[in-house]
């Protein structure tokens, strides 16, 4: 194919408007250093682009979304753009090398490919993709490093061979790809489509991804992954491969495959290298077909301890001193994906000797845990929350976890059983740690029954920590550091100038610039003054109040002092913690 002028205007007109002008307008450059850069431009020949990199003065990402705006060219995120199989299969990795493009996604129907550039001016490049490739190019401008690292890091954990070859064997005539033959215990001999599925399970537990979403879109489906507790886009495949993935994925977790009108539920284990994983699936039929959702439960790596939880000091010492009381209620409080059920099977791994008998009652069990007798929740068998708990007090246990308290009956027996000299763990969805005392009153606790049962609350949050290796530090704006120092009150130690922290961002952790996730908590013991408010039947506000007088740290707070100490950051505290 020739080379076209694939620019709605003419880049001489574009001498009017300059970089410097455009980086000005969009205030990361002053005036000043507008009026040198191009005074440089004059005397030394060289651009204004080349200028503004060697002197570092703005962005990558800055000079390429101005550089995009002086030449009408659309700016792309790579970041934000899931890789495409097709798109990579559709131009080979030695091209996108030589010429610093990347294939963002692929139009065979329309013929034509949009293509990531460091360079979206390079006519040469441009012609030479749509002669390797049959297709026209829609060039996109992004930043020459993150160009490099996709090509890097998306050819090397493409799907791009194996959705290829699965594509094949889609004949346009059949509606899904035919399964072939069952073999040994349920798995289909369907090659291709299963290699797909290992390698976006693969994928998941290499990114240490806690979901996985295969979503049926219009076109195409997109496959996200629940890293650090966010989801992410990480992979589109064709529509004509949905089918068939789905078909795999119910086979091997034991459902219907013909059955597409209801929800089903299933299990399967999947292992790669040392990593032994369980996943719980669930389907959902959408406008544009089955959705599946994989939740991954890792059987190795075991249970993290409370400290490397989160937990310290005197929130660490009240829990400790808590769960050491040989009767009463503990509740860890806050709404889903907040990290409830890992501090529940933290505190009782930590408990866990061939002295105490732990019974627990869970929806669904997500550990196994040696030596503590776990049940799962069946209603339709007709065990509930409520039923097991009674079968439980006639199991001679010294400790009972109860999943979750729903309903007065559930409450009513868990203070009973507090009451009766046992130790007793359950959660509630509440958002901190006073309102979960008012919740239980609402749902028809006595009073005075909770007053003498209760021994503590526990509300938390997960945050996202920063990358330690791609940290760097920056000094905060002024507002900023007057609103924590006034959240934190006596605890705002740092003097002088104050640094915080953020990630970088680099591939190891998909440059978000974080790496794994910490809890911030807020512990609440029920002393004296706070059962007094209970049997007054107080307001959350006015426990609250009286915790924080006897030295309660609250989850900001805590979020507060991680920030200073460089663990997260601000904004991953107030996106968790900010009422």
């Amino acid at each position: 194919m020739a080379a076209r002028n694939i620019f709605p205007q003419d880049v001489s007109s574009t001498n009017q408007k300059t970089l410097a002008d455009i980086l000005v307008a969009k205030g990361v450059l002053d005036s000043e250093h507008a009026r040198q850069v191009k005074f440089s431009e004059i005397q030394t020949g060289k651009s204004q682009e080349d200028i503004l990199s060697e002197q570092n003065v703005v962005s990558e990402a800055d000079l390429v979304r101005a550089k995009a705006e002086l030449y009408n060219v659309t700016y792309v995120d790579l970041d934000t753009q899931p890789a495409s199989p097709e798109a990579l299969s559709s131009l080979p990795q030695q091209v996108a090398e030589r010429f610093g493009v990347f294939p963002i996604t692929v139009d065979l129907t329309n013929k034509v490919i949009v293509i990531a550039m460091k360079d979206p001016l390079d006519l040469a490049a441009i012609s030479f993709v749509e002669q390797k490739t049959g297709l026209r190019v829609d060039p996109r401008a992004a930043e020459p490093t993150k160009i490099a690292n996709y090509i890097a890091s998306g050819y090397s954990t493409s799907l791009a061979k194996e959705v290829t070859e699965a594509l094949k064997e889609v004949a346009p005539e059949k509606k899904r790809v035919q399964i072939l033959d069952m073999g040994v215990g349920g798995v289909i001999r369907e090659e291709r489509v299963a290699e797909v599925v290992n390698h976006i399970l693969s994928f998941a537990v290499k990114a240490r991804a806690s979901d996985i979403h295969i979503e049926p879109q219009e076109k195409m489906t997109r496959v996200r992954y629940r890293i650090d507790g966010i989801l992410q886009e990480k992979l589109t495949t064709p529509k004509e491969l949905h089918e068939a993935l789905i078909s795999r994925i119910k086979i091997l977790s034991g459902m219907k495959i013909d059955e597409k009108r209801v929800p089903q539920d299933g299990r399967f284990n999947f292992s790669t290298g040392d990593e032994d994983v369980d996943l719980r699936i669930s389907t959902l039929p959408t406008a544009w077909g089955e959705k599946v959702v994989m939740r991954l439960l890792k059987k190795t790596g075991g249970v993290p301890s409370l400290s490397e939880l989160g937990l310290r000091g005197r929130a660490l010492k009240n829990l400790g001193d808590a769960i050491l009381r040989p009767h009463g209620i503990i509740l860890i409080c806050g709404p889903t994906g907040s990290g409830k059920t890992t501090t529940l099977y933290s505190i009782i791994q930590n408990i866990s000797t061939p002295k105490v008998n732990i019974v627990t009652l869970e929806d669904p069990i997500e550990y196994k845990i040696a030596g503590v007798n776990q049940v799962q929740v069946n209603p339709v068998a007709g065990l509930t929350f409520a039923s097991g708990l009674r079968a439980f007090l006639r199991q001679d246990p010294n400790v009972i976890l109860v999943g979750e308290i729903r309903d007065q009956e559930t409450a009513d027996l868990a203070v009973q059983a507090a009451l009766t000299g046992h130790l007793v763990f359950s959660t509630l969805h509440t958002n901190d740690a006073s309102g979960a005392l008012p919740r239980l009153l609402d749902m028809g606790a006595e009073p005075y029954l909770l007053a003498s049962s209760m021994t503590a609350v526990v509300a938390q949050r997960v945050v996202r920590k920063i990358h330690a290796d791609c940290k760097e530090g920056y000094s905060p704006d002024a507002k900023i550091v007057g609103e924590i120092k006034e959240g934190l009150g006596p605890l705002w130690k740092p003097e002088g100038n104050v640094s915080f922290y953020k990630g970088k961002g680099d591939p190891e952790c998909g440059n978000t610039g974080y790496y794994g996730r910490v809890g911030i908590f807020e512990v609440l013991p029920v002393t004296e003054k706070v059962s007094r408010l209970i049997l007054e039947k107080s307001p959350a506000s006015e426990m609250d109040a009286v915790a924080k007088e006897e030295g309660m740290i609250s989850m900001k707070q805590d979020g507060f002092l991680k920030v200073i100490e460089g663990i997260t950051t601000i904004e991953e505290v107030l996106r968790v913690a900010q009422e």
